[in-house]
């Protein structure tokens, strides 16, 4: 990937020419090493390629384009695959599969992120890379986007089903190092049939150790039953920056129709980040979310710490029955960060969290892990 940067960007630097062309990517190494308790299945220590992502952007005439795939797993994923067009002022088009918008913590990059993982609403209930059209657009201190999407995506054809969703940021004269960040996302889902005919069933079912803590993951909600689904998604966004200092928080939830069951969820974190070399957590005002860190200080590079605490709970109902399942998961997690450049940092975090049943009142696991990544792009 690196060679490939290094040949692309010199052949294509005029921005004058009718077509362009950019190579971009990241790639992430992960590894996690587990404390089980002994309830269910252990977690496995293990090491993971977990994001080799390429990406080739630009323009082709009077359109943008963006192609990007995931090569890290047993086969390639497509991320990013669409076509836009600015009309000034007024906004951007964009038709074809993109992430939608939804929340913070999931527009924000994983290159940028303070954490190894986003939070359990991140996870689960922001609708990630679907196929759709959009517009977007940057009025003053504020940014605002609609789309309307399939559930399906390139790689996931078997979901079926239409959706809309939207994000509204405001953010009054940002500056580095002093950011005042509100937003509120929203998204309705009309799921055809999960569970039956082929297709995947609809759960929620969080990681709260980490990306390779399956083992104590907790089913919040199930709709599988082949029943046509509804679904209400929102989030309510608050961050700001002072100097190295930020602190940010959201209060995601949903809920689940399927004329014959209900479900709901909520989730809830915040978290305090410091850079003790003295940086700031850089703000992009024209798309509302955290960006690349920049002017590191020293020549050793800059170092971030962070604290979040996480929590998730759902309940799941018959129409007029008591409760068929409730549930939480939380979770704290102390983050390190050693950007040795701005393109290249290793992560370290350290992650207590529990499951409990609350039909039963019972702890049903309890694991903590250290997790890590080594992290380069371009």
């Amino acid at each position: 990937m690196m060679a490939l940067a290094a040949l692309a960007a010199p052949a294509f630097a005029e921005d004058e020419r009718p077509v362009t062309a950019t190579v971009g990517g990241r790639l992430h190494l992960d590894f996690a090493t587990f404390d089980n308790d002994n309830r269910g299945t252990p977690n496995k220590d293990d090491t993971e390629i977990r994001r080799a992502w390429v990406d080739v952007s630009g323009k082709f005439f009077v359109v943008d384009y963006k192609l990007e795939a995931d090569f890290s797993g047993d086969r390639v994923e497509a991320k990013d695959v669409y076509l836009s067009r600015s009309f000034g002022d007024a906004g951007r088009l964009t038709v074809g599969q993109f992430k939608q918008y939804f929340s913070l913590d999931d527009r924000t990059g994983s290159n940028y992120g303070s954490f190894l993982e986003r939070g359990n609403a991140g996870t689960t209930l922001a609708p990630l890379y679907r196929l759709g059209a959009s517009w977007q657009a940057n009025p003053g201190d504020f940014t605002w986007a609609a789309s309307v999407y399939s559930l399906e995506s390139i790689d996931a054809w078997q979901v079926k089903g239409r959706a809309a969703g939207g994000r509204v940021t405001w953010a009054p004269s940002p500056s580095e190092g002093d950011v005042l960040h509100l937003g509120l996302s929203l998204a309705r889902e009309a799921y055809d049939n999960p569970g039956g005919n082929g297709t995947p069933g609809l759960k929620i079912r969080p990681r709260p150790a980490g990306h390779l803590s399956d083992e104590s993951r907790l089913t919040l909600v199930d709709f599988s039953a082949g029943r046509d689904t509804d679904v209400n998604k929102w989030s309510l966004e608050y961050a700001q920056v002072r100097g190295p200092l930020s602190w940010q928080g959201e209060f995601s939830g949903a809920t689940f129709d399927d004329g014959a069951q209900r479900g709901d969820v909520m989730a809830a974190y915040g978290m305090l980040s410091w850079f003790v070399t003295g940086e700031s957590r850089a703000y992009d005002r024209k798309t509302g979310r955290f960006a690349r860190v920049k002017n590191i200080r020293h020549k050793a590079g800059a170092f971030e710490v962070a604290l979040r605490y996480d929590q998730m709970w759902g309940a799941q109902h018959l129409d007029g029955a008591p409760d068929l399942r409730r549930g939480s998961t939380e979770g704290w997690t102390l983050g390190g960060n050693w950007y040795l450049r701005d393109n290249l940092r290793f992560m370290l975090n350290l992650i207590e969290s529990r499951n409990r049943d609350r039909l039963a009142g019972t702890t049903v696991d309890r694991t903590r892990a250290v997790t890590g990544r080594l992290q380069f792009d371009f």
